[in-house]
């Protein structure tokens, strides 16, 4: 009996804008010290962890029901995290910021309409754009990854975009966005303005958020989430800031009961323990400092950075590179420009292996 013929995706009937097209992924390999995406490495809190233990149990309870719709205790424990006068109506969540933004641009984007950017920045934005059959447009940076006040306005009134997305600071360049380019683009559109703030808790403290930018401005967007600084890429939990008009929006598009109540429950709970899960997030900002200064004593000039991860260069081939600290048991990440490679800012252990795992690769 002939074998069943193995299908292609190719043969099925996709959009014809999705063909050809490569999922999200960052390699996914079991090694020591592994610092290529991002996360917060330090681990939660014991006490915090069986706090967030109990209250998944008493959630497990009440699963036979569907959860709060409107997730009211967590928007609620957001909206006070926040601050800036935010009120529970002005706060959304999903099931991480991808989601979020995926949920922005169905509402506001789509087939016909554009969402503007400025590669290089987060990967996954063209990823959801084309996944809402949004058109992607991307726009010019200026010198060393920054966008001035200028070159916003200009791309904007050149491409007169449904959607304009900046993330402050840049992934995955580290780059600073001043709160004048925010001001200058929300000016120079009439449509949505996302500023992506996943590494809001890693900017230096004076620096002011895109929050304090909402008030009188109901097209900005600030997302934002609990990956980074919380050490909560596991729960999956992204929430963005708005006016309130923008969250009756959302509701038109997000799936019923979106939210679980065991994220809802595990997000409340390590939210009442916000000062101990972003403990950790001066001794990252150290270590990233430490990067800093060192790469360039390497010979790996540094960019600088207002994240958890850094992004140098002088690397003459980046996947050699890449693969020849995988066999020192460290992962980092080719983030696909030319001649550099990132890391993230791990533990100070973590660190100080892969800068001598680096070191011992010679230049």
């Amino acid at each position: 009996m002939t074998e069943p013929r193995a299908f292609q995706l190719s043969d099925l009937p996709i959009r014809d804008n999705l063909r050809g097209q490569h999922p999200y992924g960052a390699p996914q390999k079991a090694v020591r010290i592994a610092l290529n995406v991002n996360e917060n490495t330090h681990p939660i809190p014991e006490a915090v962890a069986r706090d967030i233990v109990e209250s998944l149990a008493a959630a497990v309870l009440t699963v036979n029901r569907y959860p709060d719709r409107e997730f009211t205790e967590l928007r609620e424990s957001l909206a006070n995290y926040l601050g800036h006068g935010l009120s529970r109506e002005q706060i959304w969540a999903a099931n991480g910021s991808n989601e979020v933004l995926q949920q922005l641009f169905q509402a506001f984007g789509g087939p016909g309409r554009s969402v503007l950017g400025f590669p290089p920045t987060y990967s996954m934005y063209p990823i959801i754009a084309s996944g809402t059959d949004t058109e992607w447009i991307p726009a010019q940076r200026d010198d060393a990854f920054g966008i001035s006040p200028e070159t916003v306005v200009r791309a904007i009134e050149q491409h007169k975009p449904d959607i304009v997305i900046l993330c402050s600071p840049n992934n995955p360049t580290g780059t600073p966005l001043p709160i004048e380019t925010i001001e200058a683009a929300y000016d120079a559109t009439d449509g949505i303005l996302i500023v992506d703030e996943a590494y809001a808790e890693f900017t230096p403290d004076h620096i002011p958020s895109a929050l304090s930018l909402l008030p009188g401005r109901p097209r900005l967007v600030v997302s934002r989430t609990m990956s980074k600084a919380f050490a909560f890429a596991g729960a999956r939990v992204g929430y963005l800031a708005a006016d309130a008009a923008v969250t009756d929006a959302l509701r038109l598009v997000r799936l019923p009961y979106h939210l679980s109540a065991l994220t809802q429950a595990a997000a409340h709970a390590a939210l009442r323990h916000t000062p101990e899960l972003l403990a950790n997030v001066d001794d990252i900002r150290a270590q990233k400092d430490r990067l800093l200064r060192e790469l360039p004593a390497l010979g790996y000039p540094a960019h600088p950075s207002w994240t958890n991860f850094v992004l140098f260069g002088g690397v003459e081939n980046p996947n050699a590179t890449f693969e020849a600290l995988l066999e020192h048991d460290v992962i980092i990440r080719d983030v696909g420009i030319p001649n550099h490679l990132r890391v993230t800012a791990g533990t100070k252990h973590e660190t100080t292996a892969f800068l001598a795992a680096l070191e011992s690769l010679g230049r």
